[in-house]
This record gives C-alpha cells, sequence and structure tokens, in this order.
C-alpha cells in the first residue's frame, strides 16, 4: 500500500474512532426513542468491494430497475439486492445471446434462462419483466431483508458463484441511494 494511500485509510480511522469515542458515551446515555431508518439498503456489506464506472445504458438499466422494485411495492433494499445481482451477472448490461461465450441460453440483466423458466428472450431482455421476475423469486426467500446480499441473491439466481454478489453491495446501495427518490 503506498503511503499516501496508507496515511488516508489511517486518518479515516482515526477519524472514525475519535468519533465513537466522544459520541459513544453521549449516545449511551441519550433518552431519545430509537431511530429507525427507513432506508436500509446495505444491511452489512461483506468483503472487498468492486466497482464499475457505469455508461449511460448502465445507467439507464439501473433506473429501471429502481422503477420496477417500486412497482412491486418493494422497499429499497430490494432495489440494492437487484442491482448488485445485475452488476454480477450482465454489469448491467442487458445481454442478449452471447454464442460460445453464452453461459446456456442466459439472457439479459439478471442472465436468466428461458429454458429454466423465466420467460420468453423477449421478455428476459426486457428490464422490467426480468427485474420483476427476480424480485418474484426474491419474495419467496423468506427473510431476505434481513439476509446477506449475497445469501438472498443466491437463493433466487442459483449461480455456480454463490459469493459473487457480495462484492457489488456498495455500488449497488450507491445506485439506489442516488437514485430512489429521482
Amino acid at each position: 500500500m503506498n503511503t499516501m494511500l496508507r496515511k488516508s485509510v489511517l486518518g479515516i480511522a482515526g477519524l472514525a474512532f475519535t468519533g465513537g469515542v466522544f459520541a459513544g458515551p453521549i449516545a449511551a446515555h441519550a433518552d431519545a426513542a430509537p431511530v429507525h431508518s427507513t432506508k436500509p439498503v446495505a444491511v452489512s456489506v461483506q468483503g472487498a468491494q468492486s466497482k464499475i464506472d457505469l455508461n449511460d445504458e448502465q445507467t439507464a438499466n439501473a433506473k429501471a430497475i429502481i422503477a420496477a422494485t417500486k412497482k412491486a411495492g418493494l422497499p429499497e433494499r430490494a432495489a440494492v439486492i437487484s442491482i448488485a445481482t445485475s452488476l454480477q451477472e450482465s454489469k448491467l448490461e442487458n445481454l442478449g445471446h452471447l454464442g460460445d461465450a453464452n453461459d446456456h441460453d442466459s439472457l439479459g440483466l439478471f442472465q436468466q434462462r428461458p429454458s429454466s423458466g423465466w420467460g420468453t428472450p423477449e421478455q428476459i431482455t426486457d428490464p422490467e419483466y426480468s427485474t420483476l421476475a427476480f424480485l418474484k423469486g426474491l419474495k419467496q426467500v423468506d427473510g431476505w431483508q434481513d439476509m446477506p446480499l449475497t445469501e438472498a441473491a443466491q437463493t433466487v439466481q442459483v449461480s455456480a458463484y454463490p459469493d459473487a454478489y457480495a462484492q457489488w453491495e456498495q455500488q449497488a446501495a450507491d445506485i439506489v441511494a442516488h437514485n430512489w427518490n429521482s
């Protein structure tokens, strides 16, 4: 780790520690009622995080996922799980058939398979449809709201790489936080 990066990390860690030392005792004795966030977008980010720069198409697809989540009447956490899943599966690109590079007959933002009952190729490559199909599966997972993102996503997707979804949680949470109310 280079010196400047190390100093930055140590400086941030020091500020966090100092804030905890001073705020902890005050918060521990506060009589105020507990504050419950209405935006539990990230339960607990696990492991090293990945991040990509999004182009206009990827941003539009992320916004389509958020719109479909709202249409389904689900909270921001569902959008975070959906976007993180799509980041892993397709980097938020609405992929058609990739020929020899294709994983079976996987298509779209979530790499869903017509042969597995996700829908027709036309449906699966429609961002709203594919998101609603993913969310339908997510709603069937007991306790998905409180489980680690990678566990919730894996239960729906049944991927060969079950832990891969976790690396996108922070970027997905940031995307949702930035776009949920716009």
